[in-house]
């Protein structure tokens, strides 16, 4: 997914796709544990046990993908400090890397971000399921 790092626009639009289950979280919850009525009828424990796979893997493809990020652009911001120092002067050069380099800033706040997320997902998911499903990582 290297291809998405050029373009930040994309690349937070592509993070928003892949955080839809984050962002519904309590509704994936509410479908997945039965309500008294209907507790004989739905295993509660699988069907939390399916989620935390779910929330878990996406949790891990959205960190790698921001990490991949990450490493592309600093080794840009890299060869950029390299030409400006052969060629002080260029303007266009100097627009790049700041251009880059503010980049590089967002990217780590995402990092920051995703860090939110996945506490606010496990905080809930745990309120949820504990009684159904304890997962070794939590």
């Amino acid at each position: 997914m290297t291809f998405i790092c050029p373009d930040f626009l994309e690349f937070q639009d592509i993070l928003k796709k892949m955080r839809v289950l984050d962002d519904k979280i309590v509704y994936a919850l509410n479908t997945s544990i039965p309500t008294e009525s209907f507790k004989a009828k739905v295993d509660a424990s699988s069907a939390c046990q399916d989620l935390y796979e779910q929330i878990q893997k996406g949790h891990t493809e959205r960190e790698n993908v921001i990490k991949n990020c990450i490493v592309v652009t600093a080794e840009t911001v890299k060869n950029l400090k390299i030409a400006k120092e052969q060629q002080p002067d260029s303007l266009d050069i100097l627009k790049k890397l700041k251009f880059e380099q503010r980049k590089l800033r967002l990217l780590r706040t995402e990092l920051s971000v995703e860090e939110v997320i996945k506490e606010k997902t496990g905080k809930l998911f745990t309120e949820k399921c504990r009684t159904y499903y304890k997962p070794n990582e939590l």
